[in-house]
């Protein structure tokens, strides 16, 4: 279901199903609720590992059209992971001391400390994508930017940091249903921005710019994934198993205590 971009690869959004559901029936589906119930506890096992560690961190890189779901995912997958141990950034666009430093400054802050998983809702890649398809910046600025990018996310990984980059891929119907929905109910108005309209306009701009990310920052060691995001239930399945898999590549151990847990003794 999900799809891992190999480097230099070329990918047509549109050769993908947004739909796919992953060889799942349905949200009913007794193996889609068995195996999303499975991945959680086993996510949530691996976590707890990951901050007793305490030696490396993993960044999740999420970035999707308006309304694929991020938030969506950060409640269902993100949800119920031990809040000591994760951090959700969400980048709007740079203002005061970030405006006054490059682009990657702010988001070097915001990475994992070591034990950390954090979220990124939208990240860097926006200086790729928004700064290109609304001519922010003249195009020599941010083509060079795949390189820093790419550079940056190799630091990381050297220094111990996993990252992991995902692309909730929504069709352009789907997204006009939801959309559409936070206009229709009361409840969802408030999710709905007009500058929405605005993307979507330029709909192909941004496939195509993020069909170009794609190709110049997935890697070796920060690949992107690409994850049908149209059903919400199968979305949800396919990143829970990509953490899962990621967390278990990196093989977190718990540390030995400094101490000899028979000697201690815990007063009545």
């Amino acid at each position: 279901m999900t799809t891992r971009v190999k480097p230099g690869q070329r990918v047509r959004l549109r050769d993908l199903d947004p739909a796919e559901r992953g060889g799942y029936d349905s949200r009913e589906d007794p193996k889609a609720v068995a195996d999303l119930a499975r991945d959680l506890e086993r996510l949530c096992t691996l976590q707890e590992t990951l901050m007793a560690e305490g030696q490396r961190g993993l960044l999740v890189v999420l970035q999707a059209m308006d309304a694929a779901g991020k938030d969506g995912v950060l409640r269902k997958v993100a949800g119920p992971l031990d809040s000591r141990g994760v951090s959700v950034f969400s980048f709007k666009a740079p203002a005061g001391e970030e405006a006054g430093h490059d682009y990657l400054w702010r988001v070097h802050q915001r990475c994992p400390r070591k034990g950390e998983v954090t979220f990124f809702n939208r990240s860097h890649y926006e200086d790729v994508l928004v700064v290109r398809v609304l001519d922010l910046v003249p195009r020599a600025r941010w083509s060079a930017r795949y390189a820093h990018i790419s550079a940056f996310e190799q630091m990381l990984h050297d220094e111990g940091t996993q990252v992991l980059k995902i692309f909730l891929h929504i069709s352009k119907e789907e997204q006009k249903q939801r959309l559409q929905e936070r206009l229709d109910v009361p409840e969802k108005n408030w999710k709905f921005d007009p500058r929405d309209l605005e993307m979507r306009a330029r709909w192909d701009a941004f496939q195509e710019a993020y069909e170009d990310a794609f190709e110049r920052t997935s890697t070796e060691v920060a690949p992107w994934h690409i994850v049908p995001a149209d059903r919400k239930w199968a979305r949800d399945l396919a990143v829970a198993r990509l953490l899962v898999e990621t967390l278990e590549a990196m093989n977190p151990r718990y540390p030995k205590p400094n101490y000899d847990p028979k000697k201690m003794k815990i007063d009545p």
